[in-house]
């Protein structure tokens, strides 16, 4: 039940975001085991093109859930994506982009690294 692991260039996964604090675990990275069955791997900048997209296909990300300590997002946000809600995404052309160095290697069972290369952002 490994929390950790590689980012898919191979190496050490860095943390996504902190505010918002995302993450299956809620800890900052987009790490994953078996019990996160959405597999929250994709770092992604959101775009207000996706959070709609998102919406439209019945997962809320914009709606604060303060039970969830959620405050909603934002364009320009950064956010563990499920890996085949990006694709979904990136299939009707509103993927947002990655942070690669972010994007835990388990995304490549769902999408390829060229998929993914096509839609990278690097942080300032």
């Amino acid at each position: 039940m490994t929390r950790s692991g590689l980012n898919v260039l191979g190496g050490e996964l860095i943390s996504c975001s902190y505010d918002p604090l995302t993450g299956y675990f809620r800890d900052g990275c987009c790490n994953t085991n078996e019990e996160d069955t959405g597999t929250h791997v994709i770092c992604a900048k959101v775009t207000q093109a996706f959070l709609d997209f998102s919406v439209s296909r019945g997962n809320d990300l914009v709606t604060p859930r303060p039970e969830h300590r959620f405050a909603g997002l934002k364009a320009g946000d950064r956010w563990c994506l499920c890996a085949l809600r990006w694709r979904e995404a990136w299939q009707a052309r509103v993927a947002p982009q990655v942070v690669l160095e972010s994007t835990h290697q388990k995304a490549l069972e769902y999408v390829s690294l060229a998929q993914l290369r096509e839609f990278a952002w690097t942080p300032h």
